[in-house]
């Protein structure tokens, strides 16, 4: 008997040593978050509140800035986790890429899905990526977070699939400048909201007009002059700020924070004289000259 019971708690020592291990390592695992963005809404709810249109047609929205910007403010929230990427839903005829879609998916920790776009052009099926993806990285343990920047009632099953797996749900939305613009169960469903107003999305929204910048009749400058400028930006700001002012941005590379992206383009639209809201490829190009003078640095 005696022998019985000390092989009873041999076995029950190794389970506590096993148990204790396991802990160890769950506990030495970084939190990891990811964000989940229905460009369909994101345009929609954006184009409404900046330009007075949801019309694509009507405006021009800088995606890369704004998945900039929202990685950035994640960053900040979510200060102790690390970010696994960012997730775009849209729609597309027969799910193949527009070039601005092409251009989205190749931005780093971006990956693009698409659904269908009906005759209507309404989306179709992209609430259903939503929630694989949701649900998937929830029950491989592969987030903690989940922010996800929608409005649709349909989202309610993603995020209730997700929290069932333990992930918390982090619901992001754009101001609406009349009626609310997400629904009311998704609301209530999920573990925490935010809504960004109209001063957040203004640098990422131009309405559309005719005639180079508006009619104001100055050209178009090259995606090299751009990169100019965005390299004179970054010796200015050296010499005004100090050298130490723009080594701290280099652990956030490639992106910039909120604040300090928004300070760059407006310095480089009064240098150019020109305006380079919603319009990417120059805004890529203002960064790239950035970082590059940046990089000579160290």
């Amino acid at each position: 008997m005696n022998d019985e019971i000390q092989a009873l708690a041999a076995r029950i020592d190794q389970s506590n040593e096993l148990l204790t291990r396991v802990l160890a390592e769950v506990a030495k695992t970084p939190a990891t978050h990811a964000i989940f963005v229905d460009a369909g809404y994101l345009y929609a709810a954006a184009g409404r509140l900046v330009a007075g249109t949801e019309d694509r047609r009507a405006f021009d929205l800088d995606a890369e800035g704004l998945i900039e910007a929202f990685i950035d403010r994640a960053r900040t929230i979510f200060a102790d986790s690390r970010l696994l990427r960012v997730y775009w839903y849209d729609g597309a005829r027969r799910r193949m890429h527009t070039a601005e879609q092409q251009h989205i998916a190749e931005l780093p920790d971006v990956k693009v899905r698409l659904g269908n776009l009906n005759a209507s052009n309404q989306q179709k099926g992209v609430d259903s990526l939503i929630r694989t993806d949701l649900e998937s990285l929830a029950r491989h343990r592969a987030i903690s977070d989940a922010v996800l920047l929608g409005g649709d009632e349909d989202l309610v099953s993603a995020v209730e699939a997700a929290q069932g797996y333990g992930a918390r749900v982090h619901l992001w939305g754009v101001e609406a400048p009349e009626s609310g613009n997400q629904a009311e169960p998704l609301l209530w469903e999920v573990d925490s909201q935010r809504t960004f107003e109209l001063e957040f999305f203004k640098p990422y929204v131009a309405r559309r007009t005719i005639g180079a910048n508006g009619g104001a009749g100055v050209p178009r400058p090259t995606r090299e002059d751009v990169r100019f400028v965005g390299a004179q930006v970054a010796a200015k700001w050296r010499a005004d700020r100090g050298h130490e002012s723009l080594a701290e941005l280099i652990p956030g590379r490639p992106y910039l924070p909120g604040s300090v992206d928004q300070d760059l383009l407006v310095e480089a639209e009064a240098l150019l004289q020109y305006s380079l809201r919603g319009q990417a490829d120059l805004r890529r190009s203002l960064r790239d000259g950035f970082w590059g003078y940046v990089q000579s640095l160290y």
